[in-house]
């Protein structure tokens, strides 16, 4: 139920339609009113295709605070390099959802807490 109350919550922030997912991810607005009402639980490959419509990276789904977090749109404007591009860049990505997705929520924000302080300490040894 949580996943499914997430990306409803996601979706009307950003005042989208199940209509407008379904044109935006190719997936029958049914099967996305299933994923919102938590009678069905979408795949990984699933879950990108919804998060790409929304225009979230896929780790907002699983974040672990009660409130949601900043939406930023997708962009690689800020030079950031697409990982999952490439062959091994998108098993590892499959590898590292799998894991996710097996993990309890609480062990899920302490990876994602312990991530993102890594980025922040990497951000900091750069700007000195």
């Amino acid at each position: 139920m949580y996943l499914a109350d997430r990306i409803k919550r996601f979706r009307q922030a950003k005042s989208l339609s199940q209509g407008d997912i379904e044109k935006r991810s190719g997936l029958l607005r049914c099967y996305i009113s299933r994923v919102e009402n938590g009678a069905t639980v979408p795949s990984i490959e699933t879950l990108e295709k919804i998060t790409r419509a929304l225009e979230i990276p896929m780790y907002q789904l699983f974040y672990g605070e009660d409130s949601a977090p900043e939406l930023k749109p997708l962009s690689h404007a800020n030079g950031a390099v697409d990982w999952t591009a490439g062959r091994a860049g998108r098993r590892y990505f499959n590898k590292l959802t799998n894991a996710l997705s097996k993990m309890s929520e609480s062990d899920r924000a302490l990876f994602l807490d312990t991530a993102m302080a890594m980025v922040r300490i990497h951000r900091n040894d750069h700007r000195s």
